[in-house]
């Protein structure tokens, strides 16, 4: 049972390593793994105490903090479930996932949160705040100081069946949906990661992404945790390119998982101001977002160590796929790698299995996969088809067997019925070398009912300008794929967790146009 649940899986590991470390906050203290299950077991119970109920759902609205870690993880424990949400949201925002969750409970650090606080206020949801001062302290619950009763947790059994995680997809066409991860998701997950990546008690990492999210919940921080591995979480309680490499080094860290985003910024940093000295990592995981090959190239040279592209959505609890370690194979720039731990296909509309190199929908099916969206029979329809989870994404295999991902079908340009790859276009675009960041997106053409546009910001000091960009992808793209417009820019919008949605990015930049276009006063 216990390798079925990822509490089982962690209870086994603190036993196995009760004295390595497990959780550093950076500069303040240090969690073994004994303590840390410690903690765990308290909270849970003060929790089950307070009134959680199996199977209530506990919203908790935390920075990367040492607080959301043993709580995340006391909730699962109490065999409630966990719904971790972006502490940016407005208060309108918080009402519709704590809503939508129907959570019982909101947890927050003990400096609260305004919005979150209005919003649960509003639905009657009572709010707790938790703090932990050193690691030799008690575990302050903040107004649900109850007496625990540790046997109230220890009669508890978690099972496989039990949904932990709550989190909601960030869409890129409709409202997000609500996704139920179960332990056996979880746990499932973890294997996978820890298998591809070789996780073991000798690695360590620094968070460096978002914990609401997948990414840096399930890659950075449980999988981690379910190898005997060290984490530390930096100061600031998000990621903070000044401390990132002093952290890495102070902590002995053998690799990292970010999206290209901070990737980019990383790399910025150290072109512009490096460090004196780089740790030796095993390697660097890339996720969430597709990485260019000239971005994986600079930041191979750069830290000297394989740059591994990997694939991955919340419904199949983050990780579908990964680029091997260099001694299980070649790790391809451009690809996202083999399927780890699951089944996948390319299908075609009918379902039927494509050949290699021929495009289809990616298709999956595995324990680390969700049994649906919760309270969505229409999306639930949509997405398992002949067997299959439906991913929305649209690639294909080639002769090794590595997935190259062309796109979300959704974000396909059709111009004149040629379809066009977005991400093939910012590519070249970040194969410029005074290009830093690059999203083609697709906008309403009378003529070709789509056209193509791109957004860019220059490297620091660089004065390219859109004659350039142009002339560049006329040398390396098909004339159909030269985008019509470049929008030259200092930032570019994004979603909470790095990502950049071409949506979003499309709706920012026509708003611009048609502001400028329209009269101040009306026609």
């Amino acid at each position: 049972m216990e390798n079925q649940t990822l509490t089982g899986l962690l209870t086994r590991i603190a036993g196995e390593f009760p004295s390595r470390r497990a959780i550093s906050v950076s500069g303040k203290f240090d969690l073994t793994y004994a303590r840390l299950h410690e903690l765990v077991e308290t909270a849970a119970s003060r929790l089950v105490s307070a009134g959680v109920h199996v199977g209530d759902v506990v919203a908790l609205v935390f920075p990367n903090t040492v607080e959301f870690v043993i709580m995340f993880l006391a909730v699962i424990r109490a065999r409630a479930t966990a719904a971790p949400l972006n502490q940016a949201y407005t208060s309108d925002e918080f009402e519709f996932y704590l809503g939508d969750s129907e959570s019982k409970l909101l947890l927050t650090s003990k400096e609260g949160n305004a919005s979150a606080q209005a919003a649960a206020s509003k639905l009657k949801i009572p709010h707790t705040t938790a703090t932990l001062s050193e690691a030799s302290a008690e575990l302050t619950l903040s107004p649900t100081q109850s007496e625990s009763n540790p046997d109230s947790v220890t009669k508890l059994t978690n099972e496989p069946t039990d949904v932990s995680l709550f989190l909601h997809t960030s869409g890129t066409t409709s409202r997000p949906k609500g996704v139920p991860l179960t332990q056996l998701n979880l746990a499932a997950s973890v294997q996978n990661i820890k298998s591809v990546y070789k996780l073991t008690e000798s690695d360590s990492t620094v968070i460096v992404l978002p914990l609401f999210h997948v990414h840096g919940l399930l890659a950075g921080l449980l999988s981690s945790l379910g190898a005997g591995a060290a984490v530390a979480l930096p100061a600031a309680g998000r990621f903070s390119a000044s401390t990132f490499w002093s952290d890495m080094l102070k902590y002995n860290a053998t690799w990292y998982t970010a999206v290209p985003t901070i990737h980019q910024i990383i790399l910025d940093r150290h072109l512009g101001n490096p460090e004196p000295v780089y740790p030796k990592l095993r390697f660097i995981r890339s996720c969430s977002a597709s990485l260019a090959p000239a971005i994986m190239a600079r930041l191979e040279e750069a830290f000297e160590a394989p740059v591994l592209e990997a694939y991955a959505m919340t419904e199949a609890a983050h990780l579908m796929a990964s680029n091997p370690l260099p001694e299980d194979g070649p790790h391809k720039p451009g690809s996202v790698g083999k399927p780890v731990g699951q089944e996948m296909v390319i299908l075609d509309e009918n379902g039927v299995v494509q050949e290699t190199q021929i495009n289809g929908e990616v298709c999956i099916r595995g324990l680390n996969v969700t049994k649906g969206y919760k309270n969505n029979p229409e999306a639930n329809k949509a997405a398992y088809q002949f067997g299959w989870f439906h991913t929305g994404d649209l690639g294909h295999f080639d002769s090794d067997g590595y997935l190259h991902l062309v796109g979300r079908i959704k974000e396909l340009i059709n111009r004149g019925g040629e379809k066009i790859s977005p991400i093939e276009v910012d590519a070249i675009l970040l194969s410029h070398p005074e290009i830093a960041q690059a999203v083609a997106f697709g906008v309403p053409d009378d003529k070709y009912g789509e056209e193509i546009n791109c957004a860019i910001i220059p490297r620091e000091g660089s004065d390219i300008d859109e004659a350039e960009v142009l002339r560049f992808c006329k040398k390396n793209l098909a004339a159909f794929k030269v985008p019509k417009k470049v929008f030259l820019t200092d930032s570019l919008p994004k979603t909470a967790t790095g990502k950049i949605q071409r949506r979003f990015v499309a709706e920012h930049f026509l708003a611009q146009i048609s502001t400028a276009k329209v009269p101040k006063f009306g026609a």
